[in-house]
């Protein structure tokens, strides 16, 4: 007989559901964009496909089994365990994206001159299949054996219960807080974030640096480029702080969990926590459709040209911008 659904759990539900509602036809509409869009073609705006797919992953993947997982189902704590990496793995491709573009935007300031010899779509791709692959592993680390197999069958067997034990399956019951906190949190999470706010940091300096240079008329063009960079750079810092203001809170939990057992988690800041980190999938579209104008004309071209079958005027594709003195 299945759990019964507190009112509590069916609000929880429900918010869940929205969400995802959300987050998958947003996320599905940024990798359209793309697709459609020549002018966002250049080698960050394939690391942001990499981001939505994640997001994507997040409202259909995700989002469920973190439903499943309130019911409480009773299964095999290897079946729960799976259960639970998913949203280890793409979370960590999220910052590995973040990380990547943040890499990027550094070196179209930096070497703009040459910066397409450097970052060629073959090299981005590489980046892209590289970030997934150290988030499979990253994620997937529980399951070779960084878990808590070992208190579980203790458990099972002070009951005198025989067999392979069966749980009421939560995330805190099958993943080590060890792992989530000194390798997930201090190894690949924090660094991390930390790295990219310096870089972020260095790429505004520099282009301020070359902003603040007198304007001649032979600058016309580095001053436009420049320009450009800036307000690029402005919407993904933002997006770097929405991703940091999402999932540092539950981080912050799960490192008290584990440094003081005795404390008092209220479980109302746990549900907080875990709306912020499951809604951070359904913020990144709205970032661009505000802040960056590429996407939001072709956001709306798509709108009038499949949904309201009126349409648009062509999206101006104009090629990405080159260095200042291409």
């Amino acid at each position: 007989m299945p759990p019964s659904i507190s009112a509590f759990q069916a609000a929880y539900i429900g918010i869940e559901v929205l969400i995802a509602l959300v987050s998958v036809p947003g996320n599905v509409l940024v990798i359209w964009a793309v697709k459609v869009n020549q002018a966002l073609r250049d080698a960050t705006f394939c690391f942001i496909v990499s981001l939505a797919v994640a997001d994507v992953a997040v409202g259909a993947l995700v989002i469920p089994l973190a439903i499943l997982i309130n019911i409480g189902p009773r299964t095999y704590f290897h079946t729960c365990l799976m259960v639970a990496c998913p949203v280890l793995i793409l979370t960590q491709s999220s910052i590995l994206a973040l990380l990547a573009i943040a890499v990027d935007r550094y070196l179209r300031v930096k070497i703009p001159l040459r910066y397409k010899t450097v970052v060629t779509p073959r090299r981005a791709a590489v980046a892209i299949a590289g970030c997934w692959i150290l988030s499979f592993v990253v994620g997937l680390t529980p399951l070779f054996g960084w878990n808590r197999l070992g208190e579980v069958e203790r458990a099972w067997a002070a009951n005198g219960s025989e067999g392979a034990p069966v749980i009421e399956c939560e995330f805190e019951k099958v993943i080590s807080m060890e792992y989530m906190v000194y390798f997930n949190f201090f190894v690949w999470v924090l660094p991390p974030l930390l790295l990219m706010v310096l870089i972020y940091l260095e790429v505004f300096y520099l282009i301020r640096k070359q902003l603040s240079k007198k304007v001649s008329a032979s600058s016309g063009d580095p001053q436009k480029y420049y320009g450009k960079e800036l307000k690029i750079a402005k919407s993904l810092a933002l997006i770097l702080f929405l991703f940091a203001l999402s999932w540092l809170p539950l981080h912050v939990l799960n490192c008290v969990t584990l440094f003081c057992p005795s404390c008092q988690k209220p479980s109302i800041l746990m549900y907080i926590a875990i709306f912020l980190t499951h809604g951070n999938s359904a913020m990144n579209p709205i970032v661009y459709a505000f802040r960056i104008q590429k996407f939001r004309v072709t956001f709306l071209k798509i709108w009038n040209d499949h949904f309201r079958c009126q349409s648009a005027p062509p999206v101006d594709e104009d090629p990405p911008e080159e260095g200042p003195h291409d």
